[in-house]
C-alpha cells in the first residue's frame, strides 16, 4: 500500500495528476485557477479542450514540468479521420505537448481493426505523446485486448480508461488494463476521482496519470493529514 505520511508524497502524488479543466461552461478565471494550481502544485499534466489551448499554454507559459495536454475528437471521436488530423496539427501549433485521443470506436465494433489502428498511428506521427481513450465501461472484454495491441501497434504512449462520463473508474478496471499492457505504456484512470483514497487505490492498481478535477482537493487532504 502507498506510504502517504512522509514529507515527500506532495509532490510524488502530484506527479501523477492531471488537472482538467473540460467543462464547458469553465469561465476565464476557473480556467486560470486551473492553470495556476497546477503550476504551483507542480502537477504532471493539465488536459484542456482545443478552444483553449491558446490561453493556457501562454497562462502556464514555456514548456515545463506540468505538459499542456490538448483532447481530440472528445468526447465520442465520432468525426473523420481527416479532423482529428486536422484537431492534432492545430493543438500542436499552439503549444499542446500531449494528446488525448478519442478513437474509432464504431471501427472497432465492427472489426475493422486495421482502420482502427490506422487512424492513431497517423496521429503518432505527428510527433507529440498521444494516449488513446478507451470506453471500459462499454467495451467488451474481447474488443478491449484488441483494442489494446492495435494501439500499441500504432505508436501510442499510453491508454486512458475512458473519457471520464458515466460512473467512476476503479481499481480493478485499471488492473485490467495494467495486465493486458503488461508494461509497455502508460495508465492513465480517468472518472470519478475526487479523494486520496480513491488515487492510492487507483496508483496501486497500476495508474500512472490520474485525470481529475480534483487535484486541489486530493492535495489539500495529504496537507490535512500532515498537520
Amino acid at each position: 500500500m502507498w506510504a502517504h505520511s512522509s514529507k515527500g508524497d506532495l509532490p510524488e502524488i502530484a506527479s501523477f495528476i492531471h488537472q482538467a479543466a473540460l467543462a464547458p461552461h469553465l469561465n476565464e478565471d476557473l480556467l486560470n485557477q486551473n492553470c495556476d494550481l497546477a503550476s504551483h502544485f507542480t502537477f504532471s499534466g493539465l488536459c484542456t479542450n482545443l478552444s483553449r489551448i491558446p490561453y493556457t499554454r501562454e497562462r502556464l507559459g514555456p514548456p515545463g514540468p506540468t505538459k499542456l495536454i490538448a483532447v481530440i475528437a472528445f468526447p465520442f471521436g465520432a468525426i473523420p479521420s481527416s479532423f482529428k488530423k486536422a484537431e492534432a496539427e492545430w493543438a500542436a501549433s499552439k503549444g499542446a505537448e500531449q494528446l488525448d485521443v478519442v478513437p474509432n470506436y464504431f471501427a472497432l465494433t465492427q472489426g475493422q481493426t486495421n482502420f482502427f489502428a490506422e487512424e492513431l498511428a497517423t496521429l503518432c506521427s505527428l510527433g507529440l505523446p498521444v494516449r488513446v481513450i478507451l470506453d471500459l465501461t462499454n467495451i467488451p472484454s474481447d474488443q478491449l485486448t484488441i483494442a489494446i495491441e492495435a494501439a500499441l501497434d500504432a505508436g501510442v504512449r499510453g491508454l486512458q480508461s475512458g473519457n471520464g462520463f458515466g460512473p467512476a473508474v476503479t481499481p480493478n478496471q485499471i488492473s485490467e488494463l495494467a495486465q493486458l499492457a503488461r508494461g509497455r505504456c502508460e495508465i492513465k484512470a480517468v472518472g470519478g476521482i475526487k479523494t486520496l483514497t480513491q488515487a492510492l487505490k487507483l496508483i496501486d492498481a497500476g495508474a500512472t496519470q490520474l485525470g481529475t478535477s480534483f487535484g486541489q482537493e486530493i492535495m489539500q487532504e495529504i496537507r490535512d493529514q500532515k498537520e
